[in-house]
């Protein structure tokens, strides 16, 4: 089968396309690298640009007549990046993916996979911060807003058809892919596990962002899934799109691991893996940031007969094995 896949040169969906292409399918990348990597696509058929470019995605349905579904990871996702330029947020990652909704309906797609998120949950310490796919929503960023304004339409868009929309909501993901094809590229990443890589490496303290939340050790509180875990997870819903939007033409489901931990838990996990203490400087929260949560679904496995694979300790030793070849894949700059 062939699959376009927007955003398939970033962190995620470049893991999605060699998971498909392990899988024995044709990932077809659509990117505008404005964080994504020309590297990462290098053995697929590639089109630099925007999904709200109609001409583009016309040419691309127009050379790939088989795409049989798409799957749409492009977006901003820095949440104090988000506070700071909201109108910047909504224009990409909302304005675009009408606009990329409308090209993909002319050009007669049905079935599209969208990467969503679970800082859309409003996480309940009564319930050990654990979520599921019905629990009550509150977005605190306007990343999450915007995740949460796209899932709202690409539902009215369903409910109307013909186009039929799973939306996956990412817990955290962390590692790499296994064989070190591709990996976290931004150099200075602002997510957990990649700053504590960070400092490690430059010898500083790591800067715990908030330690007074209602969690068990006070640090906030995450679902840390391995990101080829991720990419098995939509090679699954591609496969059985159909069975699964067969009743509903909309559906949510939860990928993560089941299992919450807290970010000093991260850190106790990367000092047992790596043998190394971690220097730690607590620092207020960031603009943007929560609690956290983490899933207690079980619809991935029903749905999609999806359970994790790996182990937050083989996502830190895949990040730090990535990190040791980042620059000989994609280059020092």
């Amino acid at each position: 089968m062939k699959y376009l896949i927007a955003g398939g040169a970033g962190f995620i969906g470049s893991t999605v396309a060699n998971a498909l292409a392990d899988g024995g399918h044709t990932p077809v990348v659509l990117d505008n690298l404005v964080t994504g990597r020309r590297e990462f696509a290098a053995e697929f058929p590639f089109y630099e640009g925007d999904i709200a470019d109609g001409a583009l995605l016309d040419r691309v349905f127009a050379e790939h007549p088989d795409i049989r579904a798409v799957v749409h990871c492009a977006a901003l996702i820095v949440v104090p990046d988000s506070v700071a330029d909201p109108l910047g947020y909504y224009r990409e990652n909302v304005a675009k993916t009408i606009a990329f909704a409308e090209h993909l309906t002319r050009n007669g797609c049905e079935r599209l996979l969208f990467s969503s998120s679970a800082s859309l949950y409003r996480a309940d310490p009564a319930n050990d911060w654990a979520v599921d796919e019905d629990s009550p929503l509150e977005t605190l960023s306007p990343y999450a807003r915007t995740k949460q304004l796209v899932e709202t339409f690409l539902a009215d868009i369903a409910a109307a058809g013909p186009l039929r929309v799973v939306s996956l909501r990412y817990f955290n993901p962390i590692g790499a892919d296994p064989e070190l094809r591709t990996g976290l590229q931004i150099r200075r990443p602002t997510h957990a596990l990649g700053k504590l890589l960070d400092v490690q490496a430059a010898g500083e303290k790591f800067p715990l962002t908030g330690t007074d939340w209602p969690t068990r050790d006070g640090s906030g509180i995450r679902d840390y899934v391995h990101v080829r875990d991720l990419a098995e997870a939509h090679c699954s819903a591609l496969d059985r799109f159909d069975t699964v939007t067969a009743e509903l033409p909309y559906q949510v489901i939860n990928l993560g691991t089941g299992t919450g931990t807290t970010v000093r838990e991260l850190i106790a996990a990367y000092e047992q893996v790596t043998g190394e203490t971690v220097p730690v400087q607590e620092t207020g929260p960031r603009p943007g940031d929560a609690a956290g949560a983490y899933t207690r679904s079980s619809r991935a496995r029903e749905l999609l007969g999806w359970s994790p694979r790996f182990t937050l300790a083989d996502g830190i030793r895949d990040s730090l094995r990535w990190r040791e070849v980042r620059d000989s894949v994609i280059g020092a700059d």
